[in-house]
């Protein structure tokens, strides 16, 4: 097939076509944005203690029937016993008063059988109050958070195929369709396992638009625009969407309401179908040039340039198979491929690893909730923004060994830091995070540039399943520390320093077209050069 990029560069490198459908198509990621995170507040769980009935009880029995114990030199409420209410109210009978002959501490105590009540100072209702994800069942919320990923994990594994048989502006749309209803539908949701049910789909049709908005950007737009996309723009705009969920949640405090709220925002995108273009390169490798030619006209139109009668040459397009369906199992038949992929999963599990594993070791922040949750999202942004600049200039390979490398190093140095240095630990995690965050930028188009046209969206697939293994995987490396302190940093350090020396051994895609078929992606490996 002929090179796209040599056929299509009467349209210039910027004009109206590109900007437009650049912000377009951007704008579909601040929708996971939102989705993705909104659990942070969903499934909070407001301070608590146990219910007391309304029996025969002195106002100071009341107040005494709730254990206390110190933590950091204050007073707290047990959130998951009581003193025994039969104990209790016969003291209460007999005129007793807690503290005056009678030591509280002693008493026989037992777990909130009537149920418990929790503050609204914060939160009207969670998953939480609901349905008492609480001290025995308080494992149910990390549970419902991890299967979003494993949605992700799913998502990840058949939307790169989708997409490669169907078309990427199909696949984007359909999958925002069905976030909306399962958005919709776990806001309905009558138990736990329903929510997380929905919850698996919910992150199942996430990460399909944001793989197949990434890859129908990079195809669509120019070498100048498409770096801008991949990096600022994708992951800029889908911090706005993090950024912004925050204050719908402080709006909307119930979480039923919270999120039928946020899957109605989904509606702004039916217009865009008329607007967004299918990817030309997508339509070429299926022999559909009647439908790609039509595209790029338009886009002349729109740039104010004028286009050649012939666009894609015949003898070009007849070298093209397009009766030929890529899958995964095409990725296995060529080594260079297959030791690219092998090398390119690492990366991506090695930085999910990394960056959850400090998100975990990070103290939760106190203070407002709201507020902490959009700090979060803004301390994102100074990585990507930097990560735009350098990737205009600098290699990948060198670039992306360099921040995993500042990542690792944090993982590995941070355990020395002795408790006396919060500041300094807190510092370097800040620094480990702001590493990992731009190494997630940076492989997200370095993934992109490496796999050909007719493999893109399978390779992106595969890599984001990686990455889903690696968030999946990075609470249990964390376990660890109760065995070994020193554990955990020294298996993700360790998995980090190695992954920057194996990304080394990929192509650089610095100034290189985009391949189409997989010939011209093994013709621009360059395993020569690196004696393989």
């Amino acid at each position: 097939m002929g090179d796209y990029d040599e056929d299509t560069a009467f349209l210039g490198q910027t004009g109206p076509y590109f900007w437009t459908t650049f912000f377009l198509l951007n704008t579909v990621f601040v929708s996971t944005g939102f989705n993705g995170l909104y659990i942070v507040f969903v499934g909070a769980a407001p301070k608590h203690h146990c219910l007391i009935p309304d029996v025969n009880l002195t106002d100071e029995w009341r107040d005494a029937i709730i254990p206390v114990r110190i933590v950091d030199g204050a007073e707290v409420q047990s959130q998951c016993s009581r003193y025994k209410l039969d104990v209790v109210r016969n003291l209460s009978a007999e005129g007793s008063i807690p503290g005056r002959g009678v030591n509280v501490t002693n008493l026989e105590q037992e777990g909130c059988l009537d149920g418990w009540i929790y503050s609204k100072d914060i939160y009207q209702s969670t998953i939480v109050t609901e349905w008492d994800l609480v001290c025995d069942n308080q494992w149910k919320v990390p549970f419902a958070s991890s299967t979003l990923f494993v949605g992700y994990l799913v998502g990840s594994l058949i939307s790169g195929q989708l997409s490669d048989r169907y078309g990427r502006k199909k696949v984007v749309f359909i999958s925002l369709g069905a976030q909306c209803l399962s958005v919709l539908l776990q806001s309905f949701s009558h138990s736990w396992r329903m929510f997380c049910i929905m919850f698996l789909f919910v992150g199942a049709s996430q990460i399909s638009i944001y793989i197949s908005a990434f890859v129908l950007g990079t195809e669509v737009l120019s070498k100048t625009m498409r770096v801008l996309f991949t990096t600022l723009g994708a992951f800029l705009f889908y911090c706005i969407g993090y950024m912004t969920l925050p204050w719908i949640a402080y709006g909307i405090r119930e979480w039923r309401t919270l999120l039928a709220v946020l899957s109605a925002t989904s509606v702004v995108y039916i217009p865009l179908w008329w607007f967004v273009p299918e990817s030309p390169r997508w339509l070429i490798t299926q022999g559909r040039v009647e439908e790609a030619e039509p595209i790029v006209r338009d886009a002349a139109r729109r740039n104010k340039v004028d286009a050649p009668a012939i666009i894609f040459k015949e003898s070009e397009l007849q070298e093209m198979s397009p009766s030929k369906t890529y899958t995964m199992l095409d990725i296995l038949k060529s080594k260079n491929i297959r030791c690219i992929t092998l090398m390119c999963l690492l990366l991506w599990m090695a930085i999910n690893i990394g960056y959850f594993g400090l998100s975990l070791n990070t103290s939760n922040l106190s203070g407002n909730p709201f507020m902490n949750c959009f700090l979060s999202a803004t301390t994102e942004v100074p990585a990507y923004v930097v990560s735009t600049w350098l990737l205009k200039k600098c290699p990948r390979r060198v670039l992306l060994s360099s921040f995993l490398v500042i990542g690792g190093g944090v993982l590995l140095l941070i355990q020395f830091i002795p408790d006396t240095l919060q500041h300094v630990a807190l510092a370097l995690e800040m620094t480990g995070k702001f590493g990992f965050t731009m190494a997630f930028s940076i492989v997200y188009i370095y993934t992109a540039e490496i796999y050909p046209t007719v493999l893109r969206n399978v390779g992106m697939g595969m890599c984001s399943s990686a990455a889903r293994i690696g968030s999946i995987t990075a609470p249990y490396v964390i376990y660890l520390g109760t065995y070994n302190k020193v554990l955990p940093y020294i298996l993700m350090g360790s998995l980090t320093i190695a992954s920057s020396v194996v990304n080394l051994f990929l192509p650089e895609t610095l100034h290189k077209d985009l391949p189409e078929t997989v010939e011209q992606m093994q013709e621009c490996q360059g395993w020569q050069q690196n004696g393989l």
